[in-house]
């Protein structure tokens, strides 16, 4: 049993401040884009209208957390607790005491998130292994302390770094960077990695930046950096696939690749696994994101022609909204349309989007993941990976003909 120690906190307020390529930096007041916990007759829910722009009141009393870690565990031991929240847990005031009253010597706890900013002394973590920590996710950025500086506002960067170094020695240690071209990326991040690898760390997550409604900025605050144009999917999966075969450590990216695994969409690298897949028996519509697309067609090629799949103008599927199946060509569209599970948009509304047409065609949700991305697959096998998948796309085509034309 893995056991969730939500701290909350704010992006920005509770992090020491918005680093300079923050998803959520300038996020304005919005409304509930609708999604799939709303109730059929009314657009908006707690998820919608505020988890998504994580908004806590703030950091959580470290009795609330613990109360609330003790109701999950129902009495049992936990095999492992996550610590995780909104806000950066180097900035927890109460990190340290939650490690030892939830790990008590003998529970294995993975720090969720965090990028050191609320670090100081540079010896922080070594009290922190000694409670329990054995896995930590690290927002390094870079391993120069002055581009820290300058585009996470870190104020203390050698004391964070100094701090990933002791995570390293005695945790598995996942980092991940924000790729900024012409900032951390090229010869930059060739320094980081080498000196990631002697540190001990066991992967790098790369990440695409985003600065534009398509790329995922569904919040109002695109662009994030004016006049910085982020790599191209190709540029960036390149960038990628060279820099694993430089280097020892496991090297992932989100929205894709990664080059162990073949992740996202593993089964269109691996023809013979699909196979494994049950067969079409009705036809449908599958609505998902550019960047999935030319993956899910290779998978659905081989699974006859009784599928077709469009995609919207947004590189991530979970962060399709309304305005999104506005622009789709409906003439493209079969009478079942199945959208990714987690699409931002209520179901009366895309209903009545993709029927304008005078077609009354039936909408349904697909399973929230067909795939992992980069921050899922660093630590998982190949064969983990095309499990998955075979489960989730099985899922998907019993939905296919329990309700297809």
């Amino acid at each position: 049993m893995d056991v969730l120690a939500d701290v909350g906190g704010r992006p920005g307020l509770d992090c020491r401040g918005f680093c300079s390529y923050c998803y959520f930096k300038g996020v304005k007041k919005i409304e509930p884009f609708g999604c799939k916990y709303c109730m059929p007759f009314k657009k908006g829910c707690d998820y919608c209208s505020r988890a998504i722009v994580e908004g806590y009141p703030g950091f959580k009393h470290l009795e609330t957390v613990i109360f609330e870690v003790a109701q999950k565990c129902m009495g049992s031991i936990p095999d492992k607790v996550t610590i995780s929240g909104g806000g950066d847990l180097s900035c927890y005031p109460d990190l340290l005491p939650l490690t030892k009253m939830v790990g008590q010597g003998m529970v294995p706890i993975s720090l969720g998130y965090t990028s050191g900013k609320g670090f100081k002394t540079g010896d922080e973590a070594r009290a922190l292994v000694d409670e329990g920590v054995n896995e930590v996710s690290f927002t390094v950025f870079s391993t120069d302390p002055e581009l820290r500086r300058k585009y996470m506002g870190d104020k203390h960067p050698e004391a964070a770094l100094s701090n990933l170094k002791i995570f390293c020695e005695s945790c598995n240690v996942y980092c991940a960077s924000v790729l900024i071209p012409g900032v951390n990326d090229g010869a930059e991040l060739e320094k980081t990695c080498r000196e990631l690898e002697e540190m001990g760390a066991k992967g790098l997550i790369l990440m695409r930046f985003a600065n534009s409604r398509e790329q995922g900025l569904i919040l109002g605050n695109s662009p994030i950096m004016p006049g910085v144009t982020p790599h191209s999917v190709e540029e960036f999966q390149r960038i990628i696939t060279e820099t694993a075969e430089r280097h020892g450590l496991r090297v992932t990216g989100t929205p894709l690749w990664d080059p162990e695994t073949g992740a996202p969409f593993a089964l269109a690298r691996n023809p013979k696994e699909i196979s494994r897949l049950p067969a079409i028996r009705r036809g449908a519509s599958i609505i998902t994101s550019s960047v999935a697309l030319p993956l899910m067609e290779t998978i659905f090629r081989q699974l006859g022609d009784k599928v077709n799949v469009l995609a919207v103008e947004k590189d991530v599927g979970c962060l399709i909204t309304i305005e999104d199946f506005k622009r789709l060509d409906l003439a493209q569209l079969k009478e079942t349309v199945i959208i990714p599970g987690r699409t931002m948009a209520h179901e009366k509304e895309i209903k009545k989007v993709l029927s304008e047409d005078g077609r009354n065609r039936i909408v349904v949700r697909g399973p929230d993941q067909l795939t992992v991305d980069g921050e899922m697959s660093i630590s998982m096998k190949k064969q983990e990976v095309l499990d998955l998948e075979i489960e989730a796309f099985g899922e998907l085509i019993e939905a296919i003909n329990a309700l297809g034309v």
